[in-house]
């Protein structure tokens, strides 16, 4: 065998400056041939998967990665407090994610089949191993990678080679036997109650009115109609905005700002889709360290991928598409009459029904997620493990600020009518939000790159097989 040792050495001695200027897509898998014209080529070898090792390595750097810091103040200069509880997790991912919401889950799918990667709770992920990945042995690596790989199915992800489902180059060379591809997902759900919830603790004056652009201002009440164009927009009563969700009540009661909108259409994501690609470039980084092929590249689209149906030929992931069942007059935009990926039972859950009952339920479940005992904010001893002295965790803790009821309020008002109205949640986007790339690892078909290319464009490739493969 290899020494792996000698290669995990290796692996954090590479030079992060280096892995950036020579990162590059190689996409040619070893036993994959490809036909293109006088370049084509026949590949006489296997498909050779990634060892356990090298999966193993790719599955724990998406994950968790210690605990973050609470370094930002509690006090605005001018007056008042901010919110000091703005974060869905207190232990930080090897890449950014607003509010620390985590919404990014990963499937991988190998020549064993589909496997989710799951993400731990703060307690779960701190036991069992040791606090540094140098001082990891390759046990200690693959026994972290099967804590957090739910397997989903025996066989590997799979569609027809042909458009809509593959594009391209990548009818030839992707998702091919002896390739690992990590294909992103996001929980929009969470992230969207938990950002609403930040977004109504703003100070008075500051805070907006969230607007419905997929539908026309119709008010309760004619009289609203003249009040809030007028106040708002200088408007006449020909001309109809878009319909702020509960916008008059709340403008009414002085806890909103009739002059700050933000609509959901444009909003969308709420950025929370960015921590994905973050992942995705350090996965291909840490692959390209490794000495590994890697691709980021358009993965079978929704909502094709999120189904399994044989007959058809769509071997996919499975969720549960909950239909919005409704009698349009006039159609909204995409995806709000669509089928809705609300998660697959037991495994991956959104918060939205069926997994609960109403969306004012959605809401306390975030709450709870954030502040009960075992919580972000809940769990003492989690909390405090950033910080030099405890006391310090515990003088945050006594002073953040949680959510005033009116923004609790407003918040189911805003969930409750996207639900009633679309017959989903979210309605702007997904409820899992299929980012559209993903990413494959491969070892290499070396014999197609030294007939073709410079041996520059492929240095630590080459090496790999000295390093890490069997000797």
């Amino acid at each position: 065998m290899a020494d792996h040792r000698r290669a995990l050495d290796a692996l954090f001695k590479y030079p992060l400056m280096s892995a950036l200027a020579t990162r590059r897509t190689r996409r040619v898998a070893r036993g994959t041939s490809i036909a293109a014209g006088a370049l084509s080529h026949t590949s006489t070898n296997r498909p050779a998967p990634l060892t356990p090792l090298e999966e193993a390595i790719l599955v724990v750097s998406s994950g968790l990665t210690g605990a973050v810091m609470h370094d930002g103040p509690l006090q605005i200069p001018g007056g008042g407090v901010e919110l000091g509880t703005p974060f869905m997790h207190v232990l930080g991912r090897s890449a950014s994610s607003p509010d620390n919401a985590q919404a990014t889950t990963f499937f991988l799918i190998n020549d064993e089949g589909i496997w989710l990667i799951k993400r731990l709770t703060e307690r779960e992920a701190l036991k069992g191993v040791p606090p540094r990945w140098e001082d990891w042995s390759e046990a200690d690596w693959i026994a972290a990678a099967n804590l957090v790989k739910h397997k989903l199915t025996d066989e590997r992800l799979e569609f027809p080679r042909k458009f809509p489902y593959y594009l391209g180059w990548n009818k030839q060379l992707s998702n091919r036997p002896g390739t690992s591809v990590f294909l992103p997902v996001v929980d929009c759900t969470r992230a969207m109650i938990n950002i609403v919830l930040n977004l109504l603790t703003e100070p008075d004056g500051e805070r907006p009115v969230f607007i419905d652009d997929f539908q026309e201002f119709r008010p309760d009440r004619p009289d609203e109609v003249a009040a809030w164009i007028g106040a708002k927009l200088g408007l006449t009563g020909q001309d109809i905005p878009y319909e702020p969700i509960h916008g008059i009540k709340w403008i009414r009661r002085g806890f909103v700002n009739r002059d700050i909108n933000i609509p959901l259409g444009l909003a969308r994501t709420f950025r929370v889709d960015y921590e994905a690609f973050f992942l995705l470039q350090n996965l291909m980084l840490v692959a390209h360290a490794i000495g590994l092929g890697g691709w980021i590249h358009a993965s079978i689209a929704p909502p094709y991928i999120f189904q399994r149906d044989r007959a058809k030929g769509w071997l996919g992931l499975g969720f549960r598409m909950a239909d919005p069942r409704k009698s349009w007059t006039r159609w909204p935009p995409l995806p709000a009459p669509l089928p809705n990926p609300v998660g697959i039972d037991r495994v991956l859950e959104g918060l939205c029904p069926p997994y609960v009952k109403t969306m004012s339920e959605a809401v306390d479940r975030v709450l709870e997620e954030k502040y009960a005992a075992a919580g972000a904010y809940g769990d003492k001893e989690i909390f405090s493990r950033p910080y030099n002295q405890k006391q310090n965790a515990e003088a945050f803790l006594q002073q953040a600020s949680h959510y005033p009821p009116e923004a609790i309020e407003y918040t189911k008002d805003i969930c409750t009518y996207i639900h009633e109205k679309y017959g989903r949640f979210p309605a702007h986007v997904d409820a899992f939000h299929l980012p559209g790339v993903w990413l494959q690892v491969s070892h290499l078909e070396m014999e197609y790159y030294d007939k073709y290319f410079d041996t520059q464009q492929y240095a630590r490739q080459a090496e790999h097989a000295t390093t890490w493969e069997e000797s």
